[in-house]
């Protein structure tokens, strides 16, 4: 399967997202206000980078509080490993395992049009799994 299959019902208008501008501190409110891990962060509508739970927490550890003041571009991951629409899950969950990350930002060109999790991507490969399987439970149970 492909990751446009992945995202084929969800609006890129969804996706919860900030800019390079954005204060470290309203960041912060808005992963633990939404309950997510990370969130693609913004440049003249291009992807510049993630924003991740990980970046908080590194960023405290070595400056403090003080950081909750800093904007994304001088906080966040980057340059963002991204995707494209015709990845294919197993290739997108290979990459996030092999650089170990969890959040890929889905490109149309150079355009966001999506954002998964690691979750996403599993919960899809389990589903594969159980679809296999009952067809082969029927095929073997028709004879």
């Amino acid at each position: 399967m492909r990751i446009a299959k992945l995202i084929e019902n969800r609006a890129s208008s969804d996706i919860v997202s900030a800019t390079v501008d954005t204060p470290m501190r309203e960041a912060v409110a808005l992963l633990a206000t939404r309950r997510i891990g990370a969130i693609p962060v913004m440049k003249e509508g291009r992807v510049a980078g993630i924003f991740s739970e990980r970046d908080v927490i590194y960023r405290l550890a070595d400056e403090g509080e003080v950081c909750l003041s800093r904007p994304l571009g001088e906080v966040m991951t980057a340059p963002a490993i991204t995707v494209d629409r015709e990845t294919p899950c197993d290739g997108a969950l290979a990459l996030m395992t092999r650089r170990r990350i969890r959040h890929l930002p889905v490109l149309d060109d150079e355009t966001l049009c999506g954002f998964i999790s690691i979750g996403d991507l599993v919960k899809s490969r389990i589903d594969e799994v159980q679809t296999e399987a009952a067809a082969m439970r029927n095929y073997i149970t028709s004879y």
